[in-house]
């Protein structure tokens, strides 16, 4: 029987971090904890099945040995991770490379395409998005003169924002800033400008100026696609993204919705509330904070309650 598996995240800790996870009810490990990984299949983090007959195994290893759970996709490394971020401060700008590069650069490493689903923020908060450079030329001169201000391209966000950073993007998340990142499965970053700051030994943080440039799309051009609606039963969903690496919804459950996973899989994080799935009899009990895998073969379930969820899928 088909089952939703859910996930035991990782907490990653960063100079950026604070305590805002723990409002999803998390048992953060420190004061400075910046990141839940949780949907993570990556060697530097994987999340881990909570329940049922798979309990106890990664990510990575459902993948790897029980490929039926995905609908026998192809591929060496489960292709998402899914991340809340909290921004206590100011992340460093950074671009992230395209697969390509990555692979030739990066040990095979994938590039990095994502996007951020902006949960909560501090009022007056904004984020770096693209660049203002014309010409990489004009783009290697600002950056060796140091005209971060004129270069990088800020814009005020608030809770309900949705924003789309594909491979080649100058970005940075501001401070006071939840987000629910849906990214390419890696962790290649290119540190562009860190304003200066020194992490707790004293020491300026490593820059990647000579990759950074090489990956940098010139010029920027958002890529913003249009959000479509749909509404099944008490379920409101909208369709954020849809490209070659992922598609992203956002649901809003208000009652009850009849709905079926077709999917290979369906990636389903609580962002708010709580509620039921029903499935062949069983019901399943979530609640903020849960991260939920609905496997292929998952077929006909109902949902009931009251939540948010960010949904993601290929």
């Amino acid at each position: 029987m088909a089952e939703p598996l859910f996930f035991k995240p990782v907490f990653k800790e960063k100079i950026w971090g604070g305590t805002a996870l723990t409002a999803f009810g998390y048992d953060i490990p420190s004061e400075r904890t910046a990141e839940c990984w949780a949907f993570a299949a990556h060697q530097n983090g994987q999340s881990i099945v909570q329940n049922g007959i798979y309990k106890g195994l990664t990510l990575s290893e459902l993948w790897d040995h029980h490929r039926h759970l995905f609908g026998h996709l192809k591929g060496d490394r489960f292709p998402l991770l899914t991340k809340i971020l909290d921004a206590n401060q100011d992340l460093s700008v950074q671009v992230h490379p395209k697969d390509e590069y990555a692979k030739m650069r990066e040990k095979g490493e994938l590039g990095k395409t994502e996007c951020w689903y902006i949960i909560d923020c501090q009022e007056d908060a904004e984020i770096v998005y693209g660049h203002n450079a014309k010409t990489k030329e004009e783009l290697i001169s600002m950056i060796e003169v140091g005209k971060w201000d004129e270069l990088l391209r800020r814009v005020k966000v608030k809770p309900g924002d949705f924003f789309y950073v594909p491979s080649g993007t100058v970005h940075a998340i501001g401070k006071g800033i939840l987000i629910l990142e849906t990214q390419q499965n890696s962790d290649t970053t290119y540190r562009l400008y860190d304003y200066g700051r020194k992490d707790t030994e004293g020491n300026f943080r490593e820059l990647h100026l000579e990759k950074s440039i090489d990956v940098i799309d010139v010029p920027f051009a958002p890529d913003q696609q249009t959000v479509q609606y749909e509404q099944t039963d008490d379920l409101h969903r909208a369709v954020l993204i849809e490209c070659p690496y992922f598609s992203v919804e956002k649901w809003d459950l208000t009652g009850s919705a009849s709905l079926k996973q077709q999917k290979s899989f369906h990636l389903v994080s609580v962002i708010e509330g709580e509620g039921r799935i029903i499935s062949s009899d069983h019901t399943y009990d979530f609640n903020k904070g849960d991260h939920m895998l609905l496997p292929y073969g998952f077929g006909e379930f109902k949902l009931t309650g009251g939540a948010e969820c960010i949904v993601s899928h290929l």
